[in-house]
């Protein structure tokens, strides 16, 4: 192949959301060179990369972001001019029984990848990019009423979300002392093909073909803006080409749900997909102890990203749900293999612990 004309650093680029911006980057820009960095942790898997593996255009590199001299190394060897940071811990009850894990990969992780690209670029930032992904929840909880905004203040609840407000305002100083060119982009929850069940939605599909109880925190009243995955991905692409360096930018999906109501529509679908007689899958609705430090409550106003670039989300939530639960029904073998947790033994013996 030719020479790329931009070589991109992806980072936990086997996890969700990180496998959907791989796939897109690689297949959407051929004349670009992507090396994927993933530590393929429990919820990074190369299962989900399988149909790209062998482009000429991708490459994958299994490592950790806090290995700073393993990164270092990866930029002298690739001359990279973007890095899309994806890599981070990202389940709050993970956080709340392990906090010190966050602040290890969400932190000092990101510090130490935005000092090997600063490092890396000597100055010289023309044609650069550190683009940061990360999350609504750094904004703390919304009452029934309002938005957040590119310029609500940060009021984090949780490890988890602590860890990635952490990570933004280090992604923000390295550019106002540094003039290192970021960008930040704050989403909402995502949802789609490949999302590991630990989260609400794969996992009452996974419970559901199974006939296990359905666990809902509290009385399910928690409300949350839903993006289909491969909408805040196109996203991504369009702010990583057209986005302003030093700017945020907020993507949202204009869905917001009660859990209970995401659980209810879940389980309509799913009995009417599997045959099943309509009521036979809210049955197995169980309300479980609510979480510590519960946000009531997540919207995301995406008015800046529309009007600036002109994005919006292609579909609503109850196509995007359908197309998720055809793509788990179609992909069995996947989820029994994510669950039985037969592919971190595979990786253990390929790559090492």
């Amino acid at each position: 192949m030719s020479a790329p004309s931009r070589v991109i650093l992806i980072t936990g680029g086997a996890g969700f959301i990180g496998s959907h911006l791989t796939r897109l980057f690689v297949t959407r820009h051929p004349h670009y060179k992507i090396v994927n960095l993933d530590n393929l942790t429990y919820a990074g898997n190369l299962e989900n990369l399988k149909d790209i593996e062998g482009s000429p255009n991708y490459t994958f590199v299994k490592g950790d972001i806090t290995d700073m001299a393993m990164v270092r190394s990866l930029f002298e060897t690739h001359h990279f001019d973007g890095v899309l940071h994806c890599a981070a811990e990202s389940h709050v009850d993970r956080s709340i029984t392990d906090p010190l894990a966050f602040v290890r990969t969400n932190v000092l992780g990101t510090v130490s990848m935005l000092q090997v690209a600063k490092d890396a670029w000597k100055d010289h930032y023309e044609g650069k990019l550190f683009y940061h992904i990360s999350t609504d929840e750094v904004y703390g909880s919304l009452g029934e009423t309002g938005f957040f905004t590119e310029t609500t203040p940060y009021d984090p609840r949780s490890p988890y979300s602590a860890s990635k407000a952490s990570s933004d305002h280090f992604v923000r100083a390295f550019h106002h002392t540094y003039q290192l060119p970021v960008i930040v982009s704050n989403c909402s929850n995502n949802y789609g093909p490949f999302h590991f069940p630990e989260k609400l939605i794969p996992l009452c599909i996974y419970n559901i073909i199974h006939q296990k109880p359905l666990p809902i925190y509290g009385q399910g009243l928690n409300v949350r803006d839903w993006l289909f995955v491969e909408d805040h991905v196109n996203a991504i692409d369009l702010i990583f080409h057209k986005g302003k360096p030093g700017d945020t930018y907020n993507i949202g999906g204009h869905n917001e749900w009660k859990n209970i109501d995401i659980i209810r529509e879940l389980c309509r679908q799913m009995d009417a997909k599997l045959g099943r007689a309509p009521g036979t899958s809210e049955k197995l609705i169980t309300f479980v102890k609510d979480r510590a430090g519960h946000d009531l409550r997540y919207a995301i106003d995406a008015t800046k990203l529309t009007r600036e670039l002109g994005w919006k989300p292609s579909l609503q939530f109850e196509e995007g749900l359908s197309r998720t639960i055809d793509w788990y029904l179609s992909n069995e073998q996947w989820l029994s293999e994510v669950t039985s947790g037969n592919y971190r033994t595979y990786y253990e013996k390929q790559y090492g612990h």
